[in-house]
């Protein structure tokens, strides 16, 4: 049993659901969707699932098919009926373009079939979390920043704000994970190419100019786990 109670977590902005009977499959996701820093909730059948659902504000929910005592589809057309918009994204062995018809028509907002690659379920997953909240693939915002990666331009409580290229790209890669932490390599690796000869205090250098520019609580240092920009206050 989950054990969840409404309300239960301030943070529940980034909470999970993960709906998967499959052992290894769902241990194996819950431990990479918590590494990069969401909260995860697992249900083992379509019942548990339906009643974490009601009980529980989630960011988005991962749902399989074939569920047991409640067939997953069963299970997200009872969701749908209470009203609940929170994004699905199926994941089931089910591939047939019938199939995949009727999850979508039955209220899912992406199906995945299994195998899946995991960089591009975790990326589907910000998508809808970003659509969710109203944010754009172009526009970021958080905390009165908002940030246009198209016209590569940042304003502070619509007032616009010079970057350097350097700032604007380490601050672009914050944005994108809002919520999580992002350690200093894969920073670098946003800055310089393979070949390049990496300065070592770059990333420290961008992040004073950006909190001095920006705010200072824009970007909180975690010693061991690196920076990140936190969502919506």
């Amino acid at each position: 049993m989950l054990g969840v109670q409404p309300n239960e977590s301030a943070g529940s902005a980034m909470r999970l659901l993960l709906a998967e009977d499959d052992q290894m499959l769902g241990a194996g996701l819950k431990r990479t969707l918590q590494r990069v820093g969401y909260t995860v909730d697992w249900a083992m059948d379509g019942e548990e699932a339906i009643a974490a659902a009601r009980a529980q504000d989630y960011a988005l929910i991962l749902l399989d098919l074939g569920l047991p005592r409640v067939d997953g589809l069963q299970a997200l057309l009872e969701i749908r009926a209470q009203k609940d918009l929170t994004p699905i994204i199926i994941l089931t062995a089910r591939d047939r373009p019938d199939q995949k018809v009727e999850g979508l028509d039955g209220g899912a907002d992406d199906y995945v079939v299994k195998p899946f690659d995991l960089e591009e379920l975790l990326a589907r997953i910000r998508a809808r979390i970003r659509h969710s909240e109203g944010r754009s693939g172009d526009v970021l915002v958080t905390r009165g920043v908002a940030l246009d990666l198209a016209a590569r331009t940042t304003t502070l409580n619509d007032q616009a704000v010079a970057l350097t290229a350097k700032e604007f790209k380490v601050l672009a890669a914050l944005m994108r994970r809002m919520g999580q932490f992002v350690n200093k390599d894969e920073l670098e690796s946003t800055l310089y190419d393979a070949a390049a000869e990496v300065e070592s205090n770059t990333i420290e250098v961008a992040i004073y100019g950006l909190r001095r520019k920006l705010g200072a609580d824009l970007i909180v240092t975690a010693r061991g786990l690196g920076y990140m920009t936190p969502l919506k206050s």
